[in-house]
């Protein structure tokens, strides 16, 4: 009787310490994407939809919802942006075909399809060195995108390899907190 208790209560212990890893965040299904303003407000901005492959990779499909974006039309291109009193947001679509596959341990193309460029919004025009990379990281709860500075004009022409990410560390400078309108993109 005493070894029976001792069994059904050490197995509950383990599935009790389990439970967070069970239930832990999935690279599949149809995730929000939403951005934190330095104001703590926070706007979902489109989903993304992660479909595991047979091979092990994770492919996915971004869908921005560009109706919580205001149009501008900067450097003889238009632009869907995110707007504030300090600050303009542009989502840069990554321009190249790519494989739009993640893994694990890698979200390289995901962190390349959320690209952005700020300016201030008195300022005309786009400047594209005033790019922004959301390096990810993950959580219990999903990805969170930590902003980095990156200068989209590399990306003005294909890179040689277009199954190689271009923004590669070496490319990214951290930002200082506080220092973007924007402070962390979040996938959930």
């Amino acid at each position: 009787m005493k070894q029976e208790y001792f069994k059904r209560s050490l197995l509950y212990l383990i599935l009790l310490l389990l439970s967070p890893f069970c239930d832990a965040w999935e690279l599949s299904g149809v995730k929000t994407i939403s951005v934190l303003t330095r104001d703590q407000q926070l706007i979902q901005i489109g989903n993304v939809e992660f479909t595991p492959q047979p091979n092990g990779s994770i492919s996915f499909k971004l869908n921005m919802n560009y109706a919580r974006f205001t149009d501008h039309f900067l450097s003889m291109k238009e632009f869907k942006c995110l707007e504030s009193t300090e600050e303009v947001l542009c989502h840069v679509p990554y321009p190249y075909k790519n494989p739009s596959t993640v893994s694990q341990q890698n979200f390289a193309w995901l962190e390349h399809s959320l690209l952005f460029l700020f300016k201030r919004p008195r300022d005309f025009g786009a400047k594209l060195w005033n790019g922004l990379y959301y390096r990810f990281e993950r959580d219990d709860t999903g990805l969170v995108g930590i902003p980095q500075s990156v200068d989209l004009n590399l990306i003005s022409a294909p890179p040689d390899d277009l199954q190689t990410p271009p923004y590669n560390a070496g490319l990214r400078d951290d930002v200082a907190a506080g220092t973007r309108w924007v402070e962390r993109l979040f996938i959930r």
